[in-house]
Formats: structure tokens, sequence, C-alpha cells
């Protein structure tokens, strides 16, 4: 939990850094939830497929 909360402090500080914004309505730019899975030693390509073919939220 620890890592997850510095990643999220990290890349929203950096975020806000380059002068992007928060998104419309919203107090922080991440959710206080996370999910984490392990990939059982699948292929780097097959990975960067998988996270390229995600859906987009609207």
């Amino acid at each position: 939990m620890q890592m997850v909360n510095a990643l999220k402090g990290v890349s929203s500080r950096r975020y806000g850094q380059s002068g992007f914004q928060k998104p419309y309505g919203k107090e922080a730019l991440w959710s206080p939830s996370y999910f984490v899975s392990s990939v059982g030693g699948a292929p780097l390509e097959v990975l960067k497929q998988y996270i390229q073919n995600q859906l987009k939220p609207s």
C-alpha cells in the first residue's frame, strides 16, 4: 500500500507541475482505491499489447 501511495503522490505532483489541471469537478487526480494483479511471467510484449488494447474511460 505504501508503494501505491508513493506512486500516486509522485505522479500527481508531476502532473500538476507540468501544468495539467485535475479532472473537472474532482478534488484529487487519483481515487483512493487501487488494484494489483500478478501476470504470472507473461512476456513483456504480451503485457504491452494488453495495456494498449484497453478501452479508454469516457
